[in-house]
């Protein structure tokens, strides 16, 4: 188990071309092979890192499982996220995740429904952006 709690280890460092700061993704089900057309992923991210705007064509499921962190749809106010929270996302909808300033946060992300497509990933949450939902 590693200092922040997780159940299970850090995977390999999110790429810096969608994500702001430091993150680990951990693929538990890459399910390369379509048997579940879905995917399931550990993702770590610490204190103040998050990923860019994405919408993912077939939905998106997290689960929070440690920290502290935000979540947020386009137009509207971010939400506080603590353990146990659950964010279901509908297909197409264009949102970010991350860490709070002061939290390392973690989450089981799931993409179902995968014979539609991978995330489509948008722009970087701007610094304002994201002091906006932190406060």
């Amino acid at each position: 188990m590693d200092d922040n709690n997780s159940i299970f280890p850090k995977g390999e460092k999110a790429s810096a071309a969608v994500f702001t700061g430091t993150a680990y993704v951990n693929m538990l089900v890459p399910d390369k092979d379509s048997v579940y057309n879905c995917q399931v992923y550990d993702v770590v991210f610490e204190a103040g890192a998050r990923n860019n705007w994405h919408k993912h064509p077939g939905g998106q499921l997290l689960l929070v499982t440690a920290g502290k962190g935000y979540y947020q749809e386009r137009g509207k106010e971010a939400r506080l996220l603590r353990p146990s929270d659950v964010v279901a996302i509908p297909p197409g909808v264009e949102h970010w995740h991350g860490a709070a300033p002061d939290s390392e946060f973690t989450h089981i992300g799931i993409s179902p429904n995968t014979q539609k497509g991978g995330p489509e990933w948008l722009g970087p949450v701007t610094d304002e952006e994201y002091t906006e939902a932190a406060r």
